[in-house]
């Protein structure tokens, strides 16, 4: 009965320590690091490298060590027999809101135009937008989109949401039928949808088309939610005044890649919100003591909807 961890970037020691540190009794082994295939029980991954779990026969438990489970529904190695779990951080969630809250504001008072005048030397004002200008709408009304819609709306914003099911308390669009009625009344666009396969290359042309002129973006959930090419055609034909990105199809982002260089365009290396080890070690370490007594895991992800 032990555990694998699985990451890629130079965390599993860090990790391991973590672990050990709160049950030394429990085998734990690294990836790299020479270990018995058998008796590996459970896998903590993070963004692992595909074909990292099919050698183990004994495999009942994949944990994501963080929100995001798309890449491990994403492995055919996951078989139909082992159970997906995922981190739930209460910090999370405010964590997440702050980071876009800023990103509103940023874009509201014009923050990153003038940082570029900065650099330039330049004293050049632009007017700026006021929170009753603007309605946030929040693709996705999960933990995360539920807590940042009720933290706008206690600033005074007026706040919508997308989502499969209506949410207490805040204005809902329900599913495919009511999506275009809520993008075209949205003027600042967050996506906090999880990735799917329904929702891959959801942030596409067709989409963001129907929302307002001069409407504004924030993907803070997957790269692979967003077009990359569609957003940067519709910012540069006007239509869109712009973006803030912290999750991209590919991270790091290349140095090539055309974001980098554009004036509408704010990045951030997927910082939005991170989960804090103290919070994550025994919500992990209960759910293997919960799989070895044959007990129902916590934080399980639904195969049928990939969240």
């Amino acid at each position: 009965m032990a555990i694998v961890i699985i990451r890629q970037d130079g965390k599993a020691s860090q990790w391991k320590e973590m672990l050990q540190k709160e049950a030394n009794e429990i085998p734990i082994y690294e990836f790299g690091e020479e270990h018995p295939m058998e008796g590996i029980n459970m896998a903590l991954v993070w963004q692992h490298p595909k074909g990292s779990l099919k050698n183990y026969p004994d495999l009942k438990c994949v944990a994501s060590m963080g929100a995001g489970v798309d890449f491990i529904m994403a492995d055919p190695d996951v078989s139909g027999n082992m159970t997906v779990t995922r981190v739930v951080d209460p910090m999370l969630a405010s964590d997440m809101s702050e980071f876009v809250i800023a990103c509103v504001f940023a874009h509201l008072k014009n923050l990153h135009f003038y940082g570029q005048q900065e650099s330039k030397k330049s004293w050049t004002r632009r007017a700026y937008l006021r929170k009753q200008d603007v309605t946030v709408g929040i693709m996705g009304l999960g933990e995360l989109g539920s807590t940042l819609a009720r933290d706008l709306q206690q600033m005074g914003f007026k706040v919508q949401g997308w989502a499969n099911s209506k949410k207490e308390g805040i204005p809902t669009f329900k599913g495919e039928q009511e999506l275009t009625a809520f993008l075209t009344t949205t003027s600042i666009l967050v996506c906090l949808l999880p990735l799917t396969e329904d929702t891959k290359g959801i942030l596409n042309k067709a989409l963001l088309s129907q929302l307002p002129k001069e409407a504004y973006v924030i993907n803070v959930a997957r790269g692979g939610h967003l077009v990359e090419s569609d957003l940067l055609e519709l910012i540069n034909n006007g239509h869109l005044s712009g973006a803030s990105l912290d999750v991209f199809s590919q991270e790091p982002l290349p140095e090539e890649h055309p974001f980098w260089n554009h004036p509408n365009i704010h990045i951030t290396p997927h910082i939005a919100s991170v989960s804090s080890p103290s919070s994550i070690v025994p919500q992990l370490l209960e759910n293997y003591h919960r799989l070895m007594n044959n007990t129902a895991l916590i934080n399980v992800v639904s195969a049928s909807k990939g969240y």
